[in-house]
């Protein structure tokens, strides 16, 4: 059976000057065990999940050994914090052992979080603790199987040692994969100390490394600005199409990659509600629900600002101006991806002039009705485009049952203006509404059993969360709306 000893290293990111990072060893994490496994992020680096059983793996994977061909470092970078620059962050808490290259070519970044201090800790302890560790671990797994661009979660550690938040906790650390852990802040922390000459260094890396296909480009450093603003767009228009909160879009956690980065204080909607703060330390709703897609623009300007030195370094209103242009195409990008994601939410196959409109009245109805977000996209796949009489299960969620059959109404007749096909289109709103995602209590619950030594519920998770699609037998519970003591989590930057 292949081990992690046969994982084939090559460390071109360590291999950057120490501008870019700082060496770093893992401190041992006391009482260390394997929690869980993802077999599907196991797989990407050609590993059988039971490879990550094994005593050696823990030995390395816990800090007490240096995993073979690895040479961790912590990254340095900078970034804006709900809207307020910090020139010094980086990984206080996490460092990056090095990627691993599988047998298709693919390039991992194996990274550990909650390993302990680093030069960038900034009087932290480095270690994480089990719930914030269990969220990212299910939540990263969760996303990747929604067919979110996602960071990936191979294992989670459990300890013994104790950590100390607003209460003595249990330490845990996790192990996550990423093509690239480069994020905005790894451009701003050169560019606001002035160091341009890294700055084209780190863009060279990521073109290099990530957007190969950009080498040749006549203005590569333009060229990727451009396909970074792109993917964001799209990436934050499947946050809002899926109800997913992120809580904490700094700029230091935002990908070079348009991956979702850093599961903190996430959240996805229970109750449809646009102004939804998952975030218990965001006091003023900086990033709500729908805050989501003008934070990403306001990063992204940001981002735009970092690498200003590299469009043009002799004219720096040329290149505002070249910055403008690109980040233009933002919103366009977003409201495509978002009304087409919306169009096959609805099932609909056509695009016409009237489906704003439609989707827009069907989500003001639902706020104004509290009407729960995921389970209703996927009830409505049930519905009958001639046929009334199966509408009273919907219907009766709605206190404005009126506001509803007119809705309904008009949602028919574009349905029969298609001459849209039932069982078609069953079929097709179930592949992209899921029937479940990681509700907040749902996670909660397996860190209460965890907090007590069984890990049976993350596990129980993580396999029916890697087919969110699929009605699965016995676990209809998962889908249920969240009981009372569940509809009101807070969830804060502490862990």
């Amino acid at each position: 059976m292949q081990s992690l000893r046969d994982l084939q290293f090559d460390n071109t990111f360590a291999r950057l000057p120490a501008g870019f990072h700082s060496p770093v060893r893992p401190a041992p994490l006391q009482g260390a065990h394997i929690a869980s496994v993802s077999p599907g992020a196991a797989g990407l680096l050609d590993l059988p999940a039971e490879a990550l059983h094994q005593e050696e793996a823990l030995a390395w994977l816990g800090g007490a050994q240096p995993l073979p061909g690895s040479e961790p470092v912590a990254m340095c970078y900078a970034g804006h914090q709900f809207g307020h620059y910090v020139p010094q962050l980086g990984d206080g808490r996490a460092l990056v052992l090095g990627e691993v290259v599988n047998r298709q070519g693919d390039r991992w970044e194996l990274q550990l979080k909650g390993s302990g201090q680093t030069a960038y800790s900034r009087d932290g302890d480095g270690r994480a603790v089990l719930r914030s560790t269990i969220r990212e671990y299910l939540c990263s797994e969760a996303m990747a199987a929604l067919g979110i661009p996602s960071t990936r979660a191979l294992c989670m550690l459990g300890s013994t040692e104790e950590v100390y938040r607003e209460r003595i906790e249990s330490g845990a650390l996790l192990v996550r994969m990423a093509p690239s852990h480069v994020r905005f802040g790894s451009f701003e922390v050169f560019f606001h100390r002035r160091q341009y000459d890294q700055l084209r260094r780190l863009a060279d890396y990521v073109i290099g490394h990530d957007y190969p296909n950009l080498q040749d480009h006549g203005r590569p450093y333009l060229a990727l600005f451009r396909e970074v603003v792109a993917r964001t767009a799209r990436l934050v228009a499947q946050w809002q199409l899926v109800g997913f909160a992120h809580g904490v879009m700094n700029t230091d956690n935002m990908s070079i990659l348009g991956l979702t980065l850093d599961y903190g204080p996430f959240g996805f909607l229970d109750a449809y509600d646009p102004g939804f703060i998952c975030n218990h330390s965001d006091y003023h709703g900086r990033y709500a629900f729908e805050q989501q897609p003008s934070i990403a623009h306001w990063n992204l300007s940001c981002l735009a600002q970092a690498m200003l030195p590299l469009f043009d370094p002799e004219d720096g209103e040329a290149a505002a101006a070249q910055a403008r242009e690109v980040l233009a195409d933002y919103e366009p990008v977003l409201v495509r991806a978002y009304a087409s994601g919306m169009r096959a939410k609805l099932g609909l196959r056509d695009e016409r002039a009237e489906d704003q409109s439609l989707s827009a009245r069907l989500l003001d109805l639902m706020q104004a009705n509290r009407i729960d977000y995921t389970n209703l996209f996927r009830d409505l796949a049930g519905l009958l485009r001639d046929d009334t009489v199966g509408d009273a299960s919907l219907r009766n969620r709605f206190a404005d049952g009126a506001g509803f059959d007119a809705w309904v109404g008009d949602y028919r007749e574009r349905l029969r203006a298609e001459r849209s096909d039932d069982a078609w289109r069953r079929k097709a709103m179930q592949a992209v509404n899921p029937r479940y995602v990681l509700r907040n209590y749902l996670v909660q619950q397996a860190i209460e059993k965890a907090e007590q030594g069984d890990y049976g519920e993350i596990d129980r998770l993580l396999t029916l969360l890697s087919r969110p699609f699929s009605d699965q037998p016995g676990m209809q519970a998962y889908a249920s709306e969240p009981p009372d003591w569940g509809r009101h989590l807070e969830v804060s930057c502490s862990s």
